[in-house]
């Protein structure tokens, strides 16, 4: 995989007021009759009936490495006004889009820039004149990517989280407070809606401008890091929007191949890029280092890897992860913000795969470090709806049976695991498994808070379990909207966090659990890096409704026990490191001069748990 040239490609300003725009067009030459226009309108402007966009022409040109190239310079301040009234050659953003002409199709208006660093409304581009990149502190000099045995992550989506960038930095502070040491951002690449999660994009190298800029990115990131946050962005890049250029030009021309689309893997939603072609796997190679070097992004969680899966040693999801953590591993000298990542021996950059269809292969055979998981989702769905044999599965997800921990690939030794969730983006809200409230359509239904209590052993197993915890924005608040389980009803419904939960006696009592779970993982080094061991014995705990399981490390014990049924259950368990006990979740229930291997009963109260630590004798 190589760099594209970034330096003649999109619209840049290369001295005060003049712009020049660049695009790789591949099978599109003049030479067949075809003719390139830029439209551009100040963004004051678009609106406005008497005034209409300014077209210019582009030169051809053939470049050795990728072939057909289209460019144009343009001198905004010295151009005249379209209109007396116009705000064209004034400071601010201008929106521009494409339109080709072809001799047998006619006129193709309608083309984003798949370049552009900016973007207007729905289907523009644009640029700023005099736009200055945010001044990164002093803090990107020493800030370092935490090490993936450390994360607890928090999905987000900006707007639904905070607004915008600017409300998503002022609530920074809580993320911080809280415990959260990782973002996980939802897409904030260009879509053509409004109201959309962002998984068919038409332009990778920016921020939607319903988010904000991308100065505004930068000083979220930057806050973050100056908050110890990490920030991983969610990219998509196994499929497109219908509107993507580099989907939407071929299919207007006519065209029966296409020099960036096509099968290559699975087809899941929208339409397959073809990382056979080279053209395709520069691209995206180019898009994941745009993000690391202009955005100090953390790293990637990879959206629905299965379309361009084509093994460990294929030409796409495998080798893109590769050749980005090889990037990395060269700017070790490099210094500035590259040495975030290096500690300790480790190469801490997130690369993060959704391969919910194999997701211990993805960490045995690639440079992925962790990965989404539906398992343990799954297992605790199905304990909710009265299924106690799923405990048992639910034992073993919580110690990531069968992932691999660590992996050595052509000489680079890397850390693995998985994420632990009962929530995310795409799925209802847990507490909807125990009941919803109906409110005259589907789509508006939601979780019957009054079951909160409900949800309490699962998030306990959840922050002491093997892996990278993962909380779902306002999860921690009791959120409790329902997600249909198909349409779009599913990505193009507004779902704000409701911030006044924080204040209701549910939200303070499920953000005061959450907390306390947090703090604990942090403090207990065995619930982050630790052994785990499930005591599997159907008759003596998960016929009762009960799992037991330990995490250990040379300097503590300790075990968890989570009762999922309404009624408190009294267990046997026998205990292999005499000693006092603390109770870790309230500190009321310690047991004192706890006998070694012999049968000690416990008391575990109703949808609830407990957590008994003894430090080892050393």
């Amino acid at each position: 995989m190589k760099l594209l040239p970034l330096d003649k490609l999109g619209a840049r300003e290369i001295s005060d007021g003049v712009i020049n725009f660049g695009l790789f067009l591949p099978w599109v030459s003049a030479n067949n009759g075809n003719q390139l226009k830029v439209k551009i309108i100040h963004e004051q402007d678009q609106f406005l009936q008497f005034i209409q966009p300014v077209e210019f022409s582009l030169n051809y040109a053939i470049d050795p490495e990728y072939g057909d190239y289209w460019s144009a310079t343009v001198n905004i301040k010295n151009h005249p006004k379209p209109h007396p009234k116009s705000a064209w050659g004034t400071p601010g953003k201008y929106v521009y889009r494409y339109c080709l002409f072809n001799p047998n199709r006619g006129e193709i208006d309608w083309i984003i820039d798949p370049f552009a660093r900016e973007f207007g409304i729905g289907k523009l581009s644009a640029i700023t004149l005099g736009y200055q990149d945010h001044q990164w502190s002093e803090n990107e000099l020493v800030w370092k990517t935490p090490a993936l045995q450390d994360l607890v992550m928090y999905e987000l989506m900006i707007n639904e989280f905070g607004g915008d960038i600017a409300g998503t930095i002022e609530r920074l502070d809580y993320l911080a407070d809280l415990g959260i040491n990782c973002l996980e951002i939802m897409p904030v690449s260009n879509v053509g809606m409004t109201v959309d999660w962002g998984f068919l994009p038409i332009g990778n190298f920016g921020v939607d401008e319903r988010f904000g800029n991308r100065k505004n990115l930068q000083e979220l990131i930057d806050a973050a890091h100056q908050r110890n946050i990490a920030v991983i962005l969610d990219v998509v890049y196994g499929h497109t929007s219908e509107h993507f250029p580099y989907s939407y030009i071929y299919r207007q021309l006519g065209y029966y191949e296409n020099p960036f689309m096509g099968a290559f893997a699975k087809d899941y939603f929208g339409e397959s890029t073809d990382f056979n072609r080279q053209f395709t796997q520069d691209f995206f190679f180019t898009v994941n280092y745009y993000w690391l070097d202009r955005y100090h992004v953390d790293g990637f969680r990879y959206d629905c890897v299965p379309n361009y899966w084509d093994g460990a040693t294929g030409k796409g999801y495998a080798n893109l992860t590769y050749q980005t953590y090889q990037t990395v591993k060269q700017k070790q000298s490099a210094g500035g913000h590259w040495q975030k990542f290096f500690h300790n021996g480790e190469i801490n950059l997130i690369q993060c795969a959704e391969q919910l269809e194999e997701p211990k292969g993805i960490l045995e055979k690639t440079y992925s470090n962790c990965t989404w998981q539906n398992s343990t989702l799954d297992a605790a769905k199905g304990v909710a709806s009265g299924n106690r044999f799923s405990l048992t599965e639910l034992g073993f997800q919580f110690g990531l049976e069968g992932y691999p921990t660590e992996e050595v690939r052509n000489g680079d030794r890397i850390s693995k695991t998985a994420l632990q969730y009962i929530e995310n983006h795409d799925h209802s809200r847990f507490v909807c498994n125990f009941g919803t409230i109906f409110r005259d359509n589907e789509l508006l239904q939601e979780g019957n808070r009054d079951l909160w209590y409900k949800v309490q052993p699962y998030l306990i197993g959840m922050f002491t379990a093997k892996g990278i915890p993962l909380l779902w924005q306002g999860q921690e608040l009791g959120e409790n909207y329902y997600l249909p389980y198909a349409g779009f009803g599913r990505v193009m419904l507004f779902r704000p966090v409701r911030w006044d939960y924080f204040y209701d006696p549910i939200g303070q009592s499920v953000i005061s659990l959450v907390r306390n779970l947090i703090h604990l993982r942090n403090q207990h080094p065995e619930f982050r890096n630790g052994e785990h061991f499930f005591y599997n014995n159907y008759d003596r705990y998960q016929s009762k409704n009960v799992l037991l399981f330990s995490r250990y490390d040379s300097k503590s014990f300790s075990l968890v026990a989570l009762n999922f049924g309404n009624s408190d259950q009294t267990v046997p368990f026998w205990f292999p490191i005499s000693g006092d006990y603390q109770e870790q979740l309230h500190g009321v229930n310690n047991l004192t001069n706890v006998p070694s291997e012999q049968e000690y009963w416990l008391t575990i109260p109703s949808n609830y748990g407990r957590i008994w630590t003894v430090k080892k004798s050393l």
